[in-house]
């Protein structure tokens, strides 16, 4: 008799997989990619947080339930993913966590204190608490342009501004082509976290009025330790596929500092530092797709 099924925690799971060419589906059992000549290769979905599909990618009905079940994000996003178009349950999946976050996104004083509390993670310095959100927005400006700078210096590139057309890919130079499909990546990993935790991409603190808000605050509390530097040192070795090179290096890195682990306890904490209750789950909600008789410890695994 098989053991029960067991979800894995999504702080323990592989990053992300990229995926192309090729149909996902269900068979036998098993979730697989199977390519144009019919070879099926499977896919381990319940120990991947995101599988980031690329063009030529088809997804079966069975694939996608199979995938909402385990937890695992599916994305569709460009070549390399330097685009990104849309994400498997948007919105969150936890009813009590959406309130939470809209209620400190709605109440000003909450709201201006997980500001604080991004820019003091951000620049690990406290920020004073007399500081308007726009205050805080131009201080980060400043420092933002000095980051990419020294980063820049550092790594022996030429630099001479983020300047990018997204209707116009071809238009930026090599560096900021690299940054832009460095963050890609960052954003891909930072919304299955944010989803996975329950929480919505389209309530941002910082930003505002995007669908993905929320994620580029929270992909900006990792943006300069972890895609930036990366971004610069590929630009630097000018390879001949900068945006696959970019990709290779950026799994590297999320998988060597391992990243997931480290992105929902940093939105638990700043959501924490806006001082407002997270509301009671309500006796009519839904139990977790797997079950699981003992506590994960990891308010990431998705319900």
């Amino acid at each position: 008799m098989l053991p029960k099924l067991k979800p894995i925690t999504i702080k323990e799971r592989f990053s992300l997989l990229f995926l192309e060419r090729g149909e996902l589906d269900v068979i036998d059992g098993a979730f697989v990619l199977v390519d144009k000549n019919g070879v099926r290769m499977q896919i381990p979905v319940g120990g991947i947080a995101c599988l980031m599909l690329e063009p030529g990618s088809r997804v079966s009905h069975a694939a996608a339930v199979l995938a909402a079940q385990v937890g695992c994000l599916l994305i569709w996003v460009g070549e390399a993913a330097v685009r990104l178009y849309s994400a498997g349950q948007p919105g969150g999946a936890r009813a009590d966590r959406l309130l939470y976050q809209a209620q400190l996104a709605l109440d000003d004083e909450a709201r201006r204190k997980v500001v604080r509390k991004m820019y003091e993670m951000r620049f690990n310095e406290k920020m004073s608490e007399d500081y308007s959100v726009e205050q805080m927005r131009g201080i980060e400006g400043s420092r933002v342009k000095k980051l990419y700078g020294l980063l820049a210096k550092r790594a022996g590139v030429e630099w001479n501004g983020r300047c990018y057309d997204y209707t116009d890919w071809d238009s930026g130079d090599l560096q900021n082509k690299c940054l832009s499909s460095a963050t890609s990546c960052l954003y891909g990993v930072t919304e299955a976290a944010v989803l996975a935790a329950g929480y919505s991409p389209a309530i941002g603190f910082i930003h505002t009025g995007k669908p993905r808000s929320f994620i580029y605050d929270i992909a900006d509390l990792f943006k300069f330790e972890t895609v930036v530097p990366v971004a610069f040192q590929v630009a630097a070795k000018n390879p001949s596929n900068p945006e696959r090179a970019v990709r290779v290096a950026c799994r590297d890195v999320f998988r060597e500092t391992r990243l997931l682990k480290k992105i929902i306890p940093a939105i638990e904490e700043v959501l924490a530092a806006g001082g407002l209750s997270i509301p009671e789950e309500p006796p009519e909600s839904l139990p977790p797709a797997i079950p699981n008789e003992r506590g994960l410890n990891d308010a990431g695994h998705r319900p």
